[in-house]
């Protein structure tokens, strides 16, 4: 293999890379979102500085599932995590605490790429009848269960409204050790989605339950107050992001 060849490969292992060349194209993708008011004081521990957190009481969060049936280079999968949303120098913006997924390339380039907090899990969405229901599962164990009442409040009438939200930056943090398990990557990295699409968008009643695990640590951030949840269904391109701060070099 050529220095050229090796410069060339998009990922490992390189006889048989585990993700292509982005930006990557997500159709048809399916959120279940519950925001709610978590413990002030976990909050602030998960969330890296300089970001701050938002709401009255400075403890607002959201656990989301998401399934994905077409995404290129990525294939079709199901995806859960819990974010807080946060200001970066006063901007609104979206930071991922951890993702449990079931599909390896989106693990990989994730992690890789944006910094993404992914690993393993089972995470499954879901319409129950009358109910839109996401369950994640970690080694055998379901750690979170979310429900929603199925498109009981349309935003049809909203759609570009949806739109901007879902186009708010988004922020990582990558961290990434050197051969000697030293710091190499230690950044907080930001993203846009872009070439947003939605289909639809419904608001409603939801609920939701998480379970303490020592391995997937959905509970450490608590629920205190359900405050609202948001079914959509949407296309977008994952482009590349920026790097908005580098803890090594800052």
């Amino acid at each position: 293999m050529k220095k050229e060849d090796i410069i060339k490969t998009p990922s490992m292992p390189a006889f048989s890379p585990s993700y292509p060349l982005g930006p990557y194209y997500f159709k048809n993708r399916e959120y279940l979102i519950v925001t709610y008011e978590s413990d002030p004081d976990a909050v602030r521990a998960a969330l890296p500085e300089p970001l701050e957190p938002t709401g009255e009481n400075k403890n607002l969060c959201y656990f989301e599932w998401m399934k994905m049936p077409d995404s290129s280079g990525f294939g079709d999968y199901e995806e859960s995590g819990s974010g807080i949303l946060a200001t970066y120098n006063g901007e609104p913006c979206n930071f991922s605490v951890q993702m449990y997924l079931n599909d390896e390339p989106p693990i990989t380039a994730g992690r890789e790429i944006w910094g993404f907090p992914k690993k393993w899990g089972e995470p499954k969405l879901a319409l129950r009848k009358d109910t839109l229901t996401g369950t994640l599962e970690y080694d055998g164990i379901t750690v979170a269960v979310g429900t929603m009442v199925y498109k009981h409040v349309s935003l049809a009438a909203k759609l570009d409204e949806v739109k901007k939200g879902i186009e708010k930056l988004n922020v990582n943090l990558k961290l990434i050790p050197d051969v000697k398990g030293k710091p190499q990557i230690a950044e907080l990295v930001g993203y846009r989605l872009q070439d947003v699409v939605v289909h639809g968008a419904w608001d409603g009643p939801a609920s939701l339950e998480l379970f303490q695990h020592v391995n997937c640590r959905v509970a450490y951030l608590p629920v205190r107050k359900i405050i609202a949840g948001r079914h959509q269904l949407v296309d977008f391109t994952l482009g590349y992001g920026d790097v908005l701060i580098d803890y090594l070099k800052a």
